[in-house]
């Protein structure tokens, strides 16, 4: 676990299949999730994240939980097995992404491209106002932080056609930026987005689209 990055600190090891077979079998359960949570165990949290019913969950919840992420991998399961799915997801992106505690502003992120993924429904409007944010936050050289900003970016980009000529368009804009990581996420981004693989699977989604 440590050499993935991840905290191994109160950890027991549990893979992710098991801790959701697990949750399968357990269901929907808000205030099992919350004494999960407050057990300070690693997998009992991503756990905690599976079970959780998104409806129940609360503004303060969600900041109360990201204070206490310790760990990219708990952050990001969070992010996208529950927070993505509560009525604050898009409040909470643009917040968490002015705070500069490490996982809360990956939170930020984490929010974003697991929005971009998961909101079938959402707007391209939606996504669009990430973009600026993106560029603003893409200069912050903290490996957790600029991996998750360049992952957001990613994941807008291959929405849709539009998405992506915009997400392009922000790449190419970032890499204008003064800053080592930002040109790191410029350059990834834009190796990803314009590449034959992702250019023809939007072109295909376009066509039956039509």
């Amino acid at each position: 676990m440590a050499r993935f990055g991840i905290n191994p600190e109160n950890a027991y090891g549990i893979s992710i299949p098991a801790l959701r077979k697990i949750a399968r079998e357990t269901g929907k359960d808000h205030e099992l999730a919350l004494e999960l949570w407050d057990s300070g165990i690693h997998e009992a949290r991503i756990l905690a994240s599976f079970i959780d019913d998104a409806k129940q969950v609360s503004e303060a919840q969600m900041e109360r939980w990201a204070a206490d992420f310790d760990s990219w991998d708990v952050c990001d399961q969070c992010c996208g097995s529950l927070f993505d799915k509560t009525d604050y997801a898009y409040q909470k992106a643009f917040e968490w992404s002015e705070r500069e505690e490490t996982f809360v502003k990956r939170a930020a992120f984490s929010l974003m491209a697991s929005l971009a993924v998961h909101d079938k429904k959402a707007q391209d409007e939606k996504f669009a106002a990430f973009l600026p944010v993106i560029a603003r936050e893409s200069g912050d050289d903290r490996n957790y932080v600029k991996k998750a900003v360049n992952w957001s970016l990613r994941q807008i980009g291959k929405r849709n056609r539009r998405l992506n000529g915009l997400a392009i368009e922000t790449a190419r804009q970032i890499a204008e930026i003064d800053s080592k990581a930002a040109r790191w996420i410029a350059a990834d981004a834009l190796r990803e987005l314009t590449s034959d693989k992702v250019q023809e699977k939007l072109h295909r989604s376009e066509s039956i689209v039509k």
